[in-house]
């Protein structure tokens, strides 16, 4: 496997450490710290102003964290998922990267599953109806 950029480490580890448990106790701690501070200066403009950037910021790059590890996570599964359709038996590898085609292919595919499970299974309520 190839070497991951800097940015791809970055972003890995900081998505490690503000997703643990010490990252959520730090984050209480500092708006309590920060509503301490409101307090003794009175909530201020300038207090509110430095707290609406700094909450503003901490948001933007957190959802850019989020949506690369995801990102990843689905990547990762998709590539474990087509390496065992290409190895089984029998199965359809026209499957294979099908995240990639259109709404219409995919809503296609489902019918067809759809219908094969149909077919591969009586259907519950007409087994219930027996009963």
């Amino acid at each position: 496997m190839e070497s991951q950029s800097r940015i791809t480490r970055l972003a890995h580890r900081s998505a490690q450490y503000v997703s643990h448990p010490w990252a959520v106790l730090a984050s209480f701690a500092a708006v309590t710290a920060c509503m301490a501070a409101g307090l003794f200066l009175a909530f201020s403009d300038g207090w509110h102003d430095f707290i609406s950037s700094t909450t503003a910021l901490i948001t933007f790059v957190m959802v850019f964290l989020i949506q690369n590890a995801q990102n990843r996570d689905t990547q990762a599964i998709q590539l474990k998922l087509d390496e065992l359709i290409r190895v089984t038996a029998g199965a359809r590898n026209d499957m294979i990267a099908l995240e990639r085609e259109s709404e219409d292919t995919l809503d296609q595919v489902k019918s067809e599953l759809s219908e094969a499970c149909g077919e591969a299974r009586p259907d519950a309520t007409a087994a219930s109806r027996s009963e």
